[in-house]
């Protein structure tokens, strides 16, 4: 019989303590704290380096990234506060050019000029800033005068009046002047030495130092002679009649009826302020109008009476038309087409001042005309 006897291996010798440490309760606790003690140290081998570093980590350039820059401008609108624009004019008004410069206190129209509203005939009680007048109900105008736009006409002066020779005087025929000898007159002195005297006389009229009196006309110019130094009328060329030329035109009106005015008495007028937007639509209403009635004359046919074409229109800051919108025809095509050619025949109208320019909008401000065929 024969015995082998075999080495047990490191793995199983290990196996074998361990499992006698951990059958015996004292020798367990103590393997349990050098197992914790072992791997809290680890831990603090770790990550103790990354958490006490103070300094940064080296940085890593990439390839080609110096080459790469970028800029960051702040916009004007994120530090400052834009400036507000003024307010926009409200409704823009046709004045009475005959009525006097008058700045109203408070008022949403605008115009050509400064105007206060008043009437001829005072309403009681009545605070419109229109004046009362008659007209068509349920309609919307911006005049209160009608009159007619014509085109400024060189005046002619009128030729010179004939040179006459005044007609010398006949002696015959000048009248004769009364003339009556100078008065005499009465001395008057009293009984007392100091007293003072006076003298009367009796006043007459024509006194000329004559001694006897000469009877004529009572009624005679001084200087003889002087209604025969008269120029002579010539009957073949008479004097020019003097006539009274009206520079103020309007352009002809379909009134809005306004049943309650104002209680001011006076020419005329409605409440509006100047500015220069009013002034500058007032020269473009105008000069509209003046086309739109030599197309109209000019033309063989004529739209239906009675109709009527709304126009929607833009002008920009350089007084052109930047375009049309919408067109509301009421009328025929022949009638729509004068209205639009109105328009656009007159342009430019003018650049805009800088106060516009500020207050409206540069690229196109709209209008809205109305063409009523009567």
């Amino acid at each position: 019989m024969s015995q082998v006897i075999v080495t047990p291996s490191p793995l199983t010798s290990m196996r074998q303590l361990a499992v006698r440490i951990w059958e015996d309760p004292d020798s367990r606790s103590t393997a349990i704290g050098l197992v914790g003690v072992l791997i809290v140290h680890l831990l603090v081998l770790l990550f103790a380096p990354h958490m006490l570093r103070l300094d940064h980590a080296p940085s890593v350039l990439r390839p080609h990234s110096s080459s790469r820059q970028f800029n960051i401008e702040l916009a004007p609108e994120t530090y400052s506060r834009p400036v507000p624009k003024p307010p926009m004019p409200k409704q823009f008004v046709e004045t009475n050019p005959d009525a006097p410069e008058n700045t109203p206190d408070k008022t949403n129209n605008f115009a050509a000029q400064n105007q206060q509203v008043a009437q001829e005939k005072p309403t009681p009680n009545g605070h419109s800033e229109r004046p009362a007048m008659e007209g068509k109900k349920d309609f919307q105008s911006t005049q209160i005068v009608s009159g007619r736009l014509e085109k400024p006409v060189e005046q002619l002066s009128p030729p010179p009046m004939p040179q006459v020779a005044p007609t010398p005087p006949h002696p015959s025929s000048a009248p004769r002047a009364e003339q009556n000898p100078l008065p005499g007159f009465d001395r008057k002195l009293g009984d007392n030495p100091n007293a003072f005297g006076s003298n009367v006389a009796e006043a007459t009229a024509n006194a000329r130092p004559i001694p006897n009196k000469v009877e004529g006309q009572k009624d005679v110019p001084l200087v003889e002679g002087a209604l025969g130094l008269e120029p002579a009328i010539d009957p073949k060329h008479p004097r020019p009649r003097p006539m009274i030329v009206r520079q103020q035109q309007v352009r002809p009106a379909i009134f809005a009826e306004n049943k309650i005015g104002t209680e001011n008495v006076g020419v005329i007028a409605i409440n509006a302020k100047f500015n220069n937007y009013g002034a500058y639509l007032q020269r473009l209403v105008e000069a509209i109008q003046l086309e739109w009635d030599k197309i109209v004359d000019s033309s063989e046919t004529y739209p239906p009476v009675g109709s009527y074409v709304v126009v929607h229109f833009f002008i920009n800051s350089e007084g052109k038309i930047a375009r049309f919108g919408n067109v509301e025809n009421h009328s025929s095509d022949v009638g729509m087409q004068y209205c639009t050619s109105a328009i656009t025949n007159r342009q430019p109208y003018g650049e805009w001042t800088d106060d516009m320019k500020a207050s409206l909008n540069p690229d196109g401000e709209e209008l809205i005309f109305t063409f009523y065929y009567q």
